[in-house]
C-alpha cells in the first residue's frame, strides 16, 4: 500500500510533490504516485464544536447558565471545507502510512491532530519537519523524516491550549458580556496586551512635563573642535543656566582627564520574525500582520526565504553550509556588489553570535535561501531587501571605532565630551546607501532602544581623526544654555509594543535576558499580529498614524476585569509565566492533565468574580480614542461611571468586593486567562448582550448563523493547582497560574492557505465578517442615528456605496456586503465635521487644522486620505 502525505495548504502539497514525484499526477484535490498520495488540510478541517452542540440552553447567552465546562470536548468539521476532509478520509483507506507534513510547529502538529482524532486514523504516523521549501530541503526531510511520536508532547500541548481557549473564552467574554450588556471579548493574550495599552496612555495622562537646562561649551586646541555638557544636577533654573554659560565663554580651560579606547561594534543579530515586524514596522510603517503576510508570501509562494515563524536569531552548525550557498547566489543578483566584500570566513560553526545551537529550538533564524526571487512587488521586496542585508552583515567584519572620553574643566565647571572616531566602516557598508534609520535590533552586547536625550547629545560621530594634547590648554569658543522639556513615555506603535510583547510588558534592555524571557512572553511569533488585530477588529484600540489608542471602550474593559477580581487576566508578567509552562508541555516536562485541571477552576472563578459584580452603566463604553503626548484627551465624558459602577469596575488595579472575600489565592493562585470567545458569530446573543448597533468597534452581530467547525481555539497554559478563592493570596499561590490561548475562529470567515500564517495560531477574531467588523459597527450606527443624507460615494474601488455618518465615524453603506471603508470623527486629535469630511472625500484631504502628530505634539496640518480602500488616514504639514 502507498503512504498518505497530509500538507497543510495546497501550495505546500503541490511543493513537496514536485520535489518527491515530480511523474505524480494531479487529480485535484491531491496528488498521485507510484508510492506516494500527497494531499493536504485547507488551514483547519476540524474545530471545537460550539456550546449549543451540548445543550440547546447555549444557544443564548445567559449568565445563570455559567460556566460551560464539557466533560469531553466534540470535534465538528468546518462546513466549507468538509469535502476535502471526505477526500482524506478515502484516501487513507487505501494507504498503510502517514506522513504529517503540515507546518512544522504547535499549530501544523494540531491541525494533523485534529483530522487523526476525527477521521479515527490508525496508521503508523512519520513527521516531516523543515525550514524552507526549496526542493533540495524538501528532498533531505524526506530523506530524515522523524518518528510522529517524537511530537506526541507537543500534540498534547496544541490539545491543551486549544481547548483552555475555549473554556476561558466562552465563559469569560459571555460573563463579562451579558453583565454589562456590551460585547467584551477577554483573551490570554489580548488582554494583557491591552493592559499594556491602558497603563501606558494612563502615565501618559498623568505625565507633567517639566523644563530643564542643558549647558555646552565648544572646546578648540589648534585645530581641533569638541562639544562638551556640563556635568552636575539637573538645572531647572534658567538664569542659573545663562549665567553659568557665560562665566565660561571665552576663558581658558584645562583637560582633567583624557581617555582614549578602541571599540567594536557587531553586525545586528539575524532576524526572528518579530524584530523582523518591529523593524519593518519603524522603517516602512508595516503592520505586524502585513510583515507576517509578506514573509509568509516569501517563504510559500517564492521559496526565497525560510520559515519565518520563528522566534530564534540564530543557526544550527547544519545551517553554515546553506548560508554559503546562498550567498554564492546571490552574487548573481543585484547584490554583486555587496556579496564581493563578503568573506565566508566570518560565518562558521564556533561563532556563537551566529551559529549557537542552544537556542534554536523548531526553527532557525530567517534566512534567505539559494531559490533567488525574480522581480517581486515593491512591499515584498522592501521586506526581502532587509532579510538579504541583514544575512549579508553576518559575512563583514565588525565597524571598528576610537571613543575618545574628554573631561575638561574651565572656571571650575566640569564639561564631559565623548567623541566616537569611525575607524572602519566594516558591516556597516551594507547600509551605507540608506539613509541613517535607527534599528530594532541593537548590535551584540549592546542595549536596545536607548534613546535618552542626554546619552544622544553627549556622544558625537566623526569620521576625521581627532587629536588633543591632555597637558595643553583649550579656549572656550563659545557656550550656550538650552531649554529642554521632560517627556512623557511615548504612546505604543505596532513595532514598540511587539517588543513588549516579547518581554511580557518588562523594559528588558539586555540582549541575553531578552533571549530568556522568549519563552515566557506574550503569544508567540505566529499569534501576536493577529492578537494586535482582534485589538483593533473588537474596538478596543484604534490606529493615529503609526500610535496605537485605545478606546472608551478598551479601557472599560480593562477596568471591568480588574474590577471584578480577575486582574491576573491583565498580567503581562503572569501571562508570560503561563506561555512558558505551555512550552514546558511541549516540551514534555509539564502536565497538561494539571493544566486544564486549573483552567477549568479559573473558569468558574471568573463567572462566580463577574456574578457579583454590578453591571457598568451604558454610557461607560462611550466617548472618543485616547489622545497621546500627555494631553489627557482620551478621558472623555463617556468614560465616566456611576458610583455604582466604580465599585466593580475599580480604576487600574483596585480590587472590587466580591462577595466579601479577599482578593487572593482564588484570583492569583488558580489564575487563567481567556482566549477570544467565539463570539456572536457562532451562537445568537440573548438580550442581556446587546445587538451589532453600537458604538464603534463592537463586532456586527451574524445573523444567528452557526460558527463553522474551522473554529479552532488556540491554545492554553496552566500553572499549579489555585487555592480556594476565599482565602488570602500566599506567595506559592502567585504562580500557580492557568492560562488559555487565542480564540476560535470566525464562523463565516474563510481562512485562504496563506491566512493560516497572518492569523497565527491563534485563528480568526470570533465573529462573522471579523475582517470588517469595526467598519460594520460604524455603518450600523448610522441607521440609529438621525437620518443624515450621503456625504458622498465611497472612494473604494468598485465599490458603489455611500458614506453616511455613524455615531464615531463615516462608514460605507455597502458594509454589509463587505465594504471595509471608515473615517474616524476622531483622527490625530482633531474632531472630523460633516462639511470637513465632505471635504476630504472630494479632494483627498482636509483643510489646515490643528492636530496631534505622531510624536504627541500640537501642529498645524491637513488629514490626508492614505488608503481610499480602508479610510487610513495621516498628516500633511503645513509648512
Amino acid at each position: 500500500m502507498k503512504t498518505l502525505i497530509i500538507a497543510e495548504k495546497p501550495d505546500m502539497g503541490r511543493n513537496i510533490a514536485a520535489a518527491i514525484d515530480p511523474k505524480a499526477k494531479n487529480q485535484r484535490t491531491y496528488i498521485e504516485g507510484e508510492h506516494y498520495i500527497i494531499t493536504w488540510a485547507i488551514g483547519h478541517l476540524i474545530g471545537l464544536a460550539e456550546p449549543d452542540a451540548y445543550d440547546d440552553k447555549y444557544k443564548k447567552w445567559n449568565l445563570g447558565d455559567l460556566p460551560i465546562i464539557p466533560e469531553q470536548f466534540k470535534l465538528v468539521p468546518n462546513a466549507k471545507t468538509k469535502d476535502q476532509l471526505k477526500v482524506i478520509a478515502e484516501l487513507a483507506k487505501r494507504c498503510s502510512h502517514l506522513v504529517n507534513a503540515c507546518d512544522a510547529g504547535r499549530e501544523g502538529q494540531h491541525i494533523f491532530s485534529l483530522i487523526q482524532r476525527h477521521l479515527k486514523l490508525k496508521q503508523p504516523v512519520k513527521r516531516l519537519w523543515i525550514s524552507d521549501l526549496t526542493a533540495e530541503t524538501i528532498r533531505r526531510g524526506f530523506a530524515e523524516l522523524k518518528e510522529g511520536s517524537d511530537f506526541e508532547p507537543l500534540t498534547r500541548a496544541a490539545k491543551a491550549r486549544s481547548e483552555a481557549d475555549w473554556l476561558i473564552g466562552m465563559n469569560g467574554s459571555r460573563a463579562f458580556t451579558t453583565k454589562h450588556k456590551e460585547l467584551l471579548s477577554v483573551g490570554r493574550v489580548q488582554t494583557p496586551v491591552l493592559a499594556l495599552l491602558y497603563d501606558r496612555q494612563k502615565e501618559i495622562e498623568a505625565f507633567q512635563s517639566n523644563k530643564f537646562y542643558e549647558v555646552e561649551a565648544w572646546f578648540e586646541q589648534g585645530e581641533t573642535l569638541y562639544r562638551g555638557l556640563w556635568q552636575g544636577e539637573r538645572l531647572t533654573d534658567g538664569d542659573k543656566a545663562k549665567a553659568l554659560a557665560e562665566k565660561v565663554k571665552g576663558k581658558r580651560g584645562r583637560i582633567e582627564s583624557y581617555e582614549v579606547k578602541d571599540t567594536k561594534e557587531y553586525p545586528f543579530k539575524l532576524y526572528d520574525l518579530t524584530l523582523l515586524q518591529r523593524e519593518a514596522n519603524a522603517k516602512f510603517g508595516f503592520s505586524a500582520k502585513k510583515t507576517l503576510d509578506l514573509a509568509q508570501t516569501l517563504y510559500e509562494k517564492h521559496k526565497a526565504i525560510s520559515y519565518p515563524r520563528t522566534n530564534s536569531n540564530y543557526v544550527t552548525e547544519q545551517n553554515i553550509p546553506e548560508m554559503h550557498r546562498a550567498l554564492d547566489q546571490l552574487s548573481k543578483t543585484d547584490y554583486r556588489g555587496l556579496v564581493e566584500g563578503a568573506d565566508k570566513k566570518f560565518v562558521h560553526k564556533n561563532n556563537r553570535a551566529v551559529c549557537n545551537p542552544s537556542k534554536v529550538e523548531d526553527h532557525h533564524a530567517i534566512l534567505p535561501t539559494h531559490k533567488t526571487p525574480g522581480a517581486l512587488p515593491p512591499d515584498e521586496a522592501k521586506l526581502y531587501d532587509l532579510i538579504v542585508r541583514r544575512f549579508l552583515s553576518q559575512f563583514y567584519p565588525a565597524a571598528a571605532y576610537k571613543v575618545h572620553t574628554v573631561l575638561t574643566v574651565a572656571e571650575q565647571e566640569r564639561f564631559k565630551s565623548t567623541i566616537k572616531q569611525l575607524l572602519d566602516l566594516g558591516w556597516k557598508v551594507i547600509y551605507a546607501d540608506q539613509k541613517k534609520d535607527k534599528p530594532a535590533g541593537k548590535t551584540r552586547g549592546k542595549t536596545d532602544g536607548k534613546d535618552e536625550d542626554e546619552e544622544a547629545s553627549a556622544e558625537e560621530e566623526i569620521q576625521t581623526p581627532f587629536t588633543l594634547d591632555a597637558t595643553k590648554d583649550v579656549h572656550c569658543k563659545k557656550s550656550a544654555a538650552k531649554e529642554k522639556e521632560t517627556q512623557p513615555p511615548k504612546p505604543y506603535t505596532e513595532g514598540t509594543l511587539l517588543k513588549a510583547m516579547e518581554s511580557a510588558g518588562k523594559q528588558i534592555e539586555d540582549e541575553e535576558l531578552r533571549d530568556a524571557m522568549k519563552d515566557s512572553g506574550l503569544g508567540t511569533p505566529a499569534t501576536r499580529a493577529s492578537v494586535i488585530e482582534r485589538l483593533k477588529n473588537v474596538g478596543y484600540v484604534v490606529m493615529q498614524g503609526k500610535r496605537i489608542a485605545i478606546t472608551p471602550k478598551g479601557r472599560m474593559a480593562v477596568e471591568l476585569i480588574r474590577g471584578a477580581g480577575v486582574e491576573l487576566l491583565t498580567s503581562p508578567e503572569m501571562t508570560g509565566h503561563w506561555e512558558r509552562r505551555l512550552n514546558e508541555i511541549a516540551r514534555g516536562s509539564a502536565s497538561d492533565e494539571l493544566f486544564m485541571a486549573n483552567v477549568k477552576k479559573f473558569a468558574s472563578m471568573i463567572v462566580d468574580k463577574v456574578r457579583v459584580q454590578r453591571p457598568a452603566e451604558r454610557t461607560a463604553f462611550e466617548g472618543e480614542a485616547a489622545g497621546s503626548g500627555g494631553t489627557g484627551r482620551g478621558r472623555t465624558a463617556g468614560t465616566k461611571r456611576s458610583a455604582g459602577a466604580r465599585g466593580a469596575a475599580a480604576s487600574a488595579g483596585e480590587p472590587a468586593a466580591a462577595a466579601g472575600a479577599k482578593r487572593g489565592a482564588g484570583t492569583r493562585g488558580a489564575a487563567a486567562s481567556a482566549g477570544e470567545p467565539a463570539t456572536a458569530a457562532g451562537t445568537k446573543r440573548s438580550a442581556g448582550a446587546r445587538g451589532a448597533a453600537g458604538s464603534a468597534g463592537e463586532p456586527a452581530a451574524a445573523a444567528g448563523a452557526k460558527r463553522s467547525a474551522g473554529a479552532r481555539g488556540a491554545a492554553g497554559s496552566a500553572g499549579e493547582p489555585a487555592a480556594a478563592a476565599g482565602t488570602k493570596r500566599s506567595a506559592g499561590t502567585r504562580g500557580a497560574a492557568a492560562s488559555a490561548g487565542e480564540p476560535a475562529a470566525a464562523a463565516g470567515a474563510k481562512r485562504s492557505a496563506g491566512a493560516r500564517g497572518a492569523a497565527g495560531s491563534a485563528g480568526e477574531p470570533a465573529a462573522a465578517a471579523a475582517e470588517t467588523m469595526t467598519q460594520a459597527r460604524v455603518a450600523a450606527s448610522a441607521a440609529a442615528a438621525p437620518p443624515v443624507a450621503s456625504l458622498g460615494a465611497c472612494p473604494r474601488e468598485g465599490c458603489g456605496g455611500r458614506i453616511i455618518r455613524g455615531k464615531r465615524g463615516y462608514g460605507c453603506s455597502h458594509y454589509k456586503t463587505g465594504c471595509g471603508f471608515v473615517i474616524w470623527k476622531d483622527s490625530y486629535g482633531a474632531s472630523l465635521t460633516d462639511t470637513a469630511a465632505m471635504y476630504l472625500l472630494k479632494h483627498g484631504r482636509t483643510a489646515a487644522m490643528r492636530v496631534v502628530n505622531e510624536q504627541g505634539q500640537p501642529v498645524e496640518a491637513r488629514l490626508v486620505l492614505l488608503d481610499r480602500s480602508t479610510g487610513r488616514l495621516g498628516i500633511e504639514p503645513t509648512s
